[in-house]
């Protein structure tokens, strides 16, 4: 999971002169994307339970839950519009200059992206209006396109919201709020299928990204500017991005990020924290190991490192601080560390390379786990963070690995324990498919924080929903925009011809690996991780395919590249995480974790090298 809500790389909350707005607009979008999420959870656990009682489960089920995957996307992203989580491109022009400056920056990139969400809700109601013709059914009766028309409806309400942040004050707000979306409607119903010049319209967008336009609208609008030159229907657009919000395996990634954001939300951390310094020990070392070990883990739970950082830091930092460890040096592991679980299932990261690659979830899951034990020794061992472990002050004296404590910690965190088992076992036994293991995962979550522990009462679940749908909302909008621009890039054979060209550049396998890596790391520092697997994975899959990669082989390496980004500006979310979670600056945080950008781009290159580490545990499984 991309970490949304870092201050240097999210829209702007609501400002206090929209309290009268925020009053007089009803605030049903989380509403909807909330329960359409808790629909996802609840319907596979019924499927599962009727199966053996009734001979057959709720009609149409997993197409029921794929399209509730859509209501999910558009009013979620609508949420996270109003709390700040669209991700942009990171540091922009709206940051530079006087405070007037900055406002008219910012007016420039919320005023186009309204512009844009007009123009895709234009081609989202073409896409619908088809739809309607052909009375197709979801199940019960239910048409489809009563569905689909959250499409146009979450575009229109996005272009609102985003039209209403161009100025001050209620009535230029809502004039601008209601004018700027149906500008962008009139314009792509005017030129729909006529064709026009794309160079103005690509040089508008780089202007849009530079001030700061959210990534889905510069993507979208890349993907109108295509289409709209060559002539071809703009509701294209609006069908891949249907496409991508209604694949089989997606639910998957609600339901997982939902299980690790309950986790985060609760006493989780704490216990899973306890359990590994009993295992490791309680000394500088074993802490340290403790600290690596545990951030990677709870990462490929929650799928955001950032929030892995917010949930552990204030735990960790202590402890290491304690053992004697160097403060800055304890900040550069917690915040590293926290990059590492991009490769352990069930990462959010993990299962969206699945889908766009089109390879099993399972296989992706297997590959993943030897590689991610790679990347933890190399921080450790080439990132330098077992050195220096020396006393520092008066550290609290230093322990051995306890089997008594560790026993009674792993008693007291069993059911957190419990949860990779969940997980992994149901979807490895083939009694739940990818969606019911994730609701199955989901619902052990919810279950055990709010019964066995007593933890999650009724506004943190409504919480953690809220958050778990913004965020996939956010991912999503980027994700169908991302489709979209591919498949005009398809389309037109760009993929083709950059084989043709890599191959007749970089003839040899190795070769081409190391310039592959160099490519993803800047890549990584410049893109949000799932952007960068929406845009690049396409792309870069068949250069992949016509050197001999496997393609799951290729996933791991992209992955594992994609953590450096993490830790770089103007993409790396922990740095801006730990300097707000720290209260240090985001210079100090970058220094401390330059040890471990080294340490990854060697583990990287190892993963890449060595097929044998991503590829060996799934061969002997089979």
């Amino acid at each position: 999971m991309s970490d949304h809500a870092a201050p240097a790389t999210a829209a702007a909350p609501d400002r206090p002169a929209s309290g009268a707005l925020a009053r007089w607009l009803p605030r049903f979008d989380e509403g909807i994307a909330s329960a359409a999420l808790a629909l996802m959870v609840l319907l596979p656990l019924a499927e599962i339970a009727l199966r053996p009682l009734m001979g057959r489960g709720i009609e149409n089920a997993p197409v029921l839950v794929q399209h509730l995957g859509l209501l999910l996307a558009m009013f979620g992203a609508v949420a996270a519009e109003r709390h700040g989580h669209l991700s942009t491109l990171g540091s922009s022009l709206g940051q530079l200059g006087s405070e007037r400056s900055q406002a008219w920056v910012q007016a420039v990139a919320k005023g186009s992206a309204a512009l844009l969400c007009g123009m895709l809700a234009m081609a989202s109601w073409r896409f619908v209006a088809s739809e309607i013709q052909g009375a197709q059914t979801l199940a019960y009766g239910l048409p489809v396109w009563w569905v689909q028309a959250g499409m146009p409806l979450g575009f229109a309400l996005l272009g609102f919201k985003l039209g209403l942040r161009c100025a001050p004050g209620l009535l230029p707000r809502i004039a601008l709020g209601l004018t700027l979306p149906l500008s962008g409607w009139l314009l792509a119903a005017a030129g729909d299928g006529q064709g026009g010049l794309l160079w103005p319209a690509l040089a508008l967008l780089l202007l849009a990204l530079l001030a700061g336009a959210p990534v889905f609208a510069v993507l979208g609008g890349l993907a109108l500017a295509l289409f709209w030159s060559e002539g071809l229907p703009l509701a294209s657009i609006a069908l891949s991005h249907y496409q991508i919000t209604v694949n089989p395996s997606l639910p998957a990634l609600p339901l997982f990020t939902l299980a690790g954001l309950v986790m985060a939300r609760t006493g989780a951390a704490q216990r899973l924290g306890t359990l590994f310094v009993a295992l490791f020990g309680g000394g500088a070392r074993g802490t340290v190991l403790a600290a690596a070990v545990l951030c990677s883990a709870f990462t490929a739970f929650t799928g955001g490192s950032g929030v892995t950082i917010l949930a552990l830091g204030g735990l960790l930092l202590p402890l290491l601080r304690n053992a004697g460890y160097p403060e800055q040096r304890g900040i550069g592991l917690v915040t590293s560390a926290s990059a590492l679980g991009v490769l352990l299932a069930p990462s959010v990261p993990l299962i969206m390379y699945a889908v766009i690659a089109r390879v099993p979830i399972m296989d992706m899951f297997l590959a993943g786990l030897v590689p991610a034990l790679v990347m933890v020794a190399c921080l450790l061992l080439f990132g330098g963070f077992l050195r220096g472990s020396s006393p520092v002050g008066s550290p609290a004296a230093a322990s051995r690995p306890n089997a008594r404590q560790a026993l009674a910690a792993a008693w007291t965190a069993k059911w957190e324990l419990l949860a990779p088992v969940v997980a992994i076992g149901s979807l490895a036994s083939g009694l739940a498919t990818p969606t019911e293991s994730a609701a199955l995962t989901a619902a052990y979550a919810l279950l055990t924080q709010a019964l066995a522990h007593r933890e999650l009462g009724w506004r943190l679940l409504a919480r953690c929903l809220s958050e778990c749908a913004q965020l996939i909302g956010g991912v999503m909008l980027i994700l169908g925009m991302a489709l979209a621009l591919t498949n005009y890039l398809v389309d037109a054979g760009i993929p083709d011809r950059a084989v043709e060209w890599v191959q007749g550049a970089i003839p040899n396998k190795y070769l081409f690996l190391l310039a592959l890596c160099a490519f993803l790391f800047v890549a990584a520092a410049l893109m949000e991780i799932f952007a960068a697997i929406a845009v690049l994975v396409p792309l870069l899959l068949p250069l992949a395919l016509a050197y001999g990669i496997d393609p799951v082989h290729f996933g791991i390496i992209f992955l594992a590249a994609m953590e450096l980004g993490f830790l770089c500006p103007p993409a790396g979310m922990n740095i801006y995480f730990a300097a707000a979670m720290f209260g240090k600056s985001i210079r100090y945080v970058a220094s401390a974790v330059l040890p471990a950008m080294l340490a990854i781009f060697v583990g990287t290159l190892l993963i890449a090298l060595l097929p044998g580490l991503s590829l060996g545990l799934a061969a002997l499984v089979r």
